[in-house]
């Protein structure tokens, strides 16, 4: 039995840094918007504050999962360390936007039989420190995005804020120039209908790691074809392939030789297909005679 060991990290470590200052800059710009939206009663901005509020929680809790997985250990029995914490942290995220979004969906609508008059300045004026805050934000996450599914939960959150803070600058600067009162309402619900697409996509990709599947980028029956068509290999079977977290992708499979076969030629060639050909650099793969794999065929699942 052989393994082939990857060295690569959980995705959002490398941004461990951006993350820090995302939360802090999100932190203090929700209380602003906070306490300016309750001041004025504006839901448009009360609304993105509590995206806002989603994003501080959401970097909390992915800069919670990095640092749990960095201290990941394999002893009392954590043989994959803590690395799934990353993954949790990202379906919590998914979770807490789903709630704003129909909280705010529901609001929204229970405002337009009398729409309150909101003061249009003040949301403006709130509404465009928020902008500032999220464009800084949302490009220190962007590139960590593509490789931290975590981080794209935070990156997510900071992208609907960011749309949100438009439309929160866009209603304001209605009800000041027209003094038109549903302006914020319809914002309101805007924003909310607006992440809840960006949530469900989130929320399946979490799902998808956490059930094992395999990854989609990948056809699972053409790596066993592949593997059963290496030099001296009978037959491939019992193959598995998961995601344990962003960036790391796992497999074992059971290898069958052609009578005379090298095991370890065998071996050798089945880490490199997957390592070179499908990026899979952690790798458990049984090299057995053809009289052994009976034993595969008998087990019911």
């Amino acid at each position: 039995m052989g393994h082939g060991h990857g060295h690569g990290v959980s995705g959002g470590a490398k941004h461990l840094g951006r993350l820090w200052v995302a939360f802090g800059i999100g932190a203090a710009f929700m209380v602003v918007e906070f306490v300016v939206g309750l001041g004025t009663g504006s839901l448009a901005l009360i609304s993105d504050a509590a995206h806002m509020l989603t994003d501080v929680l959401g970097v909390g809790m992915a800069l919670a999962a990095i640092v749990l997985a960095r201290r990941t250990s394999t002893t009392r029995g954590r043989t994959f360390g803590l690395y799934r914490a990353e993954v949790l942290a990202a379906l919590a995220n998914a979770v807490l936007l789903f709630g704003v979004a129909g909280y705010v969906v529901v609001e929204a609508a229970g405002r337009f039989g009398n729409p309150p008059e909101v003061p249009g300045l003040p949301v403006v004026l709130a509404a465009g420190a928020g902008l500032v805050a999220n464009i800084a934000s949302f490009f220190m996450l962007r590139g960590g995005a593509k490789e931290s599914i975590n981080v794209r939960g935070a990156y997510l959150e900071v992208l609907a804020d960011l749309i949100g803070s438009v439309g929160v600058l866009l209603s304001g600067a209605v009800t000041l120039l027209f003094g038109w009162r549903y302006a914020d309402p319809v914002m309101g619900v805007a924003i909310g209908l607006f992440v809840l697409p960006r949530t469900w996509k989130l929320a399946a990709s979490a799902l998808r790691i956490l059930f094992q599947h395999a990854p989609e980028r990948l056809d699972v029956t053409e790596v066993q074809q592949e593997l059963s068509g290496l030099p001296g290999v009978e037959e491939a079977h019992d193959l598995h392939v998961w995601t344990l977290t962003s960036g790391m992708e796992v497999a074992s499979a059971h290898l069958t030789t052609c009578g005379g076969a090298d095991p370890g030629e065998v071996l050798r060639a089945a880490q490199a297909l997957l390592a070179q050909r499908y990026h899979i650099e952690h790798a458990t793969l049984q090299v057995e005679a053809g009289d052994s794999a009976q034993r595969c065929r008998e087990i019911s699942w």
